[in-house]
């Protein structure tokens, strides 16, 4: 993206709309209109004199350029964030900041963990926010996150896997209307007869841990959504296109009436843990607070 007049704020506004995928959902995020967004990306696409994604009435995807800037893009903005975070933090007297990323959604169950971290080290800062169903691990890779929060197993080579935070049993979303919703329970085998949701660019074998590929019986599970977070994707369940798996800890967070939670009764919990790819001081102190107050039991 050359020239001198391409700001922060229009780099961020590609980027996000890179992850979203959705134009309203982007201009919700930035808190800006649609029509500004899009006249954000029509300005970068001259300027490049290439087309940065493909748009029709139903979907929006990255072209290979578009694609290609992303991946240029990411850690560059990344970096230039920190700076000015760092430059913020250094005149309060904050020596750094740990970011940490969110795949479950249960940050304030997890509030023991930041308030002992806080309190040990008031030095540091501690930001955490939602990570992305896209290719999850990519921002421990790019250094926009320091530490995920993931569930297990966590088996790639470049990334360590750390204490475990918590465990947790999986229910069933469906619609109220939806043909189990009368049901008391469902069992795995019951899945593949539906529609199911899923991220995009997620490890074959992360994804199988949460969601098996295959019933039981050897019956294909199909993912026929890709979506990319958890709005869209109770959304569609409430609408009744898809049925999905969820760890329990989201039915304290969506109060939905239209949704439906079954408890399924051949799934094992899903334990989750720290996730980080480069050590550093305040990953080891992080570490050392989840190992002293032990997994949370729900």
């Amino acid at each position: 993206m050359n020239g001198s007049q391409v700001e922060l704020r229009d780099i961020e506004t590609f980027l996000t709309l890179a992850e979203e995928l959705h134009f309203g959902r982007t201009a919700q995020r930035l808190h800006v209109t649609t029509a500004r967004v899009s006249q954000v990306i029509k300005q970068q696409e001259r300027r490049i004199g290439g087309q940065l994604f493909d748009r029709s009435t139903r979907t929006v995807r990255l072209t290979p350029l578009g694609a290609q800037l992303r991946d240029d893009l990411r850690p560059v903005y990344a970096g230039l964030l920190n700076s000015l975070e760092r430059a913020r933090q250094a005149s309060r007297g904050i020596t750094g900041t740990l970011r940490v990323g969110m795949i479950p959604f249960n940050t304030y169950d997890l509030r023991p963990f930041w308030t002992t971290f806080r309190t040990r080290h008031p030095q540091w800062s501690l930001q955490i926010r939602r990570a992305s169903f896209v290719d999850p691990f990519a921002a421990l890779r790019t250094g926009e996150h320091d530490i995920l929060v993931a569930w297990l197993p966590v088996d790639e080579p470049d990334l360590t896997v750390g204490p475990v935070l918590f465990s947790d049993r999986r229910i069933l979303a469906v619609s109220t209307d939806h043909e189990l919703a009368a049901r008391s329970s469902v069992s795995v085998e019951m899945l593949a007869d539906f529609p199911n949701g899923s991220g995009e660019r997620l490890p074959d074998y992360w994804e199988d841990a949460y969601l098996p590929f295959q019933s039981p019986r050897g019956l294909v599970i199909e993912r026929r959504a890709l979506l990319t977070n958890g709005d869209e994707l109770i959304h569609l369940v409430a609408l009744g296109e898809t049925v999905q798996v969820f760890p329990v800890h989201v039915t304290d967070h969506w109060a939905m009436p239209d949704v439906r939670w079954l408890p399924i009764t051949d799934l094992t919990r899903l334990r989750y843990a720290l996730v980080w790819r480069t050590e550093t001081e305040m990953i080891r102190a992080m570490a050392r607070v989840v190992s002293d107050l032990g997994a949370l039991q729900r």
